[in-house]
């Protein structure tokens, strides 16, 4: 018997919202389900590999976030975390999830807080993967530098703008310190892993820098304190927010921090699944 056979097919689907509709990723399974918020920008698209990790374990649902990926835009025209986070639940309302699991990761975990803030009868296990402190001048820089537009012009420069955006990110926090100070050692990531993430941003070049507003300016310190269910707070060794991530844990009531190695650790994938299953029971 082929092995992968009894591995569950990922697919996509849209469910209907009052704003239009959100599109989504899911595998199929037995148990509770584990709803994953990704990061800012992109889409679900960047959890695919996650996804595969923890397929044939539960149900799994990643959808795009409003305004991000194949989601129709958020109707707000500055959407806080709040409000991202109640679009969010329209999605999960429309697929009749009841209680659920949640899994965020950096603009996902603000949003995961704040539907566990939100509906914390719903949200059994809360996982924050690499939560940021954005406080004086280094938000206002994000704020001013971190998530230009990338406006469509005639000779196509947008797009070269945009592939470096991405790239110096993997190089540089934030990406726009490109000085020995501003170095990270993660690597650039492989060039395919780099286009399917250039084609997701450019899904919404003018309009994901809301997310990242959102993220940057959400109350971290006001909000972690408010939360009421169980919270693993992870983050990778190469994460820019590990340090962040663990500062910030003892914030929140009941919950413990993960250090995980580098995501380019030959050991990150199985540290990474372990820790969420664990924590997740």
């Amino acid at each position: 018997m082929d092995p992968q056979a009894a591995t569950p097919r990922l697919r996509r689907s849209f469910v209907d919202v009052p704003f239009g509709q959100v599109h989504l990723r899911s595998v199929a399974g037995k148990g509770r389900t584990l709803v994953f918020l990704h990061a800012s920008p992109g889409s679900s698209r960047q959890l695919v590999p996650l996804l595969e990790q923890l397929a044939g374990t539960r149900p799994l649902v990643a959808p795009d976030t409003a305004g991000f990926g194949d989601s129709a835009p958020h109707p707000v025209e500055a959407p806080t975390a709040t409000d991202f986070a109640a679009a969010t639940l329209a999605a999960l309302d429309a697929l009749g999830l009841g209680e659920f699991d949640l899994y965020g990761s950096h603009t996902g975990a603000c949003i995961a807080a704040e539907i566990a803030l939100a509906a914390p009868e719903r949200v059994t296990h809360l996982v924050l993967d690499g939560v940021g402190r954005f406080e004086g001048a280094f938000l206002e820089s994000v704020l001013a530098n971190y998530a230009p537009r990338f406006t469509p012009d005639l000779d196509g420069a947008y797009l070269a703008r945009a592939f470096q955006f991405l790239r110096d990110q993997c190089s540089f926090w934030p990406w726009y310190n490109r000085t020995s100070e501003g170095r990270r050692e993660a690597g650039i990531m492989p060039a395919p892993a780099l286009h399917a993430w250039l084609v997701e941003l450019l899904k919404a070049p003018e309009t994901y820098p809301l997310g990242y507003h959102a993220a940057f300016t959400w109350p971290v310190r006001a909000r972690l304190p408010e939360l009421s269910v169980p919270t693993l707070l992870m983050a990778a060794a190469d994460d820019p927010l590990a340090q962040d991530t663990e500062t910030l844990a003892p914030l929140a009531p009941d919950a413990r921090f993960e250090a995980l190695p580098a995501a380019s650790d030959p050991t990150f994938v199985a540290r990474r699944k372990a820790a969420i299953e664990t924590f997740l029971g």
